[in-house]
């Protein structure tokens, strides 16, 4: 439920603010998970009285569309939800720019990120709120239930074929199960099954193009040159199309660019840590703060170490709970404001403040 406060002044004074639409908002998303962003988007956006002007990667552009007859059909009014297709630039960049757009909602990379709180600088000091870009830290305790630790570890990385912002990237794991864990994680990245949903059940496809397949390709590169060890997959799977065979690097040091920058593939980098404060060091040293995993069975242990990781979502002993009443955002370079939960209201509202003396 939507409203203001009423605030303690004085005796003479009646002071209560109240939550106004912001007016016109442009939502941008990405291609990654396009139907459940337009959700995130549209939702809270429409809740809170705005209307909506929808940008929809031009690489998955047709479940918009979709949606837009949907809510035709639902009676929403002409003029409420409208969506465009486009590139990022001229599309992306004129809705940014427009000075009848009062908010951006921008899902997608944190150097597009970056050009759009710029843009708004430059233009009319619009609303932006961004959830960007991530490289997670899982942490696997000596203590940590074997299974659960491999099972999230893998979902964590390689769910849709690794591109996900959120994806468990920097698997730290203690070095008094850092043998067994490894074994068995790279076993399982191995015996993942590659193949077209055409082609019946299969566990990985392909990535969404030929520049993201390139991308993914350059970065296992990148990492081999630099000294990292591969212990499965390092290449193309051999199949048609952009299928890249799961891989798992070990021997991974934080200066090294697959340690450090988004590669959005089916790519595990693997370290090995001894001590808590060691390991919520490494943790934190990045640039992003989008979400953490940690698996232990010590309860205590883990919800001491989820205060002093920095990251917006933390998931203990398990991993992509997206309840729609869950927030869900970042720190540091994934971004500001929220998606999801009551928080997130706050990022499609204004505050007015009323004061009134009482005679």
């Amino acid at each position: 439920k939507i409203t203001g406060d009423t605030i303690p002044v004085d005796e003479k004074t009646l002071c209560y603010t109240r939550k106004e639409p912001i007016g016109v908002c442009a939502c941008i998303i990405p291609w990654n998970f396009p139907l459940l962003m337009q959700a995130w988007k549209i939702a809270p956006a429409l809740a809170c009285g705005n209307t909506v002007v929808l940008k929809t990667s031009e690489k998955t552009p047709l479940s918009a569309l979709h949606v837009c007859k949907l809510i035709k059909e639902a009676g929403f009014p002409p003029g409420v939800v409208n969506v465009v297709n486009g590139y990022g630039v001229p599309t992306g960049e004129y809705l940014a720019r427009h000075r009848d757009v009062s908010k951006i909602a921008f899902t997608g990379s944190t150097a597009v990120g970056h050009q759009m709180l710029k843009i708004s600088s430059e233009t009319n000091l619009k609303r932006v709120s961004l959830e960007l870009g991530g490289k997670s830290p899982m942490i696997v305790f000596d203590d940590a239930d074997l299974e659960t630790a491999l099972a999230t570890a893998h979902m964590g990385q390689f769910l849709n074929q690794g591109q996900v912002c959120c994806a468990s990237s920097r698997v730290f794991v203690q070095e008094g199960v850092y043998e067994k864990f490894v074994q068995e994680v790279v076993k399982r990245a191995h015996d993942i099954k590659l193949g077209s949903f055409t082609d019946g059940p299969v566990e990985q496809g392909p990535q969404v193009d030929k520049k993201q397949y390139d991308k993914v390709l350059g970065y296992i590169k990148k990492g081999k040159k630099e000294g990292a060890k591969i212990l499965t997959g390092g290449g193309p799977s051999g199949l048609k199309g952009y299928f890249i065979q799961p891989t798992v690097f070990v021997d991974v040091t934080d200066d090294m660019t697959i340690a450090k920058e988004e590669i959005f593939g089916p790519v595990m980098c693997i370290f090995k840590f001894r001590t808590e404060e060691e390991v919520i060091k490494q943790a934190n040293n990045t640039l992003y703060g989008l979400a953490a995993i940690i698996v232990s069975r010590n309860v205590a242990r883990a919800m001491s170490v989820a205060n002093q990781i920095q990251a917006g979502t933390v998931w203990i002993n398990t991993y992509g709970t997206f309840d729609s009443n869950i927030p869900f955002g970042g720190y540091k370079e994934s971004g500001h404001g929220r998606d999801k939960g009551k928080e997130s209201l706050d990022c499609w509202l204004e505050t007015k403040t009323v004061v009134i003396p009482m005679e």
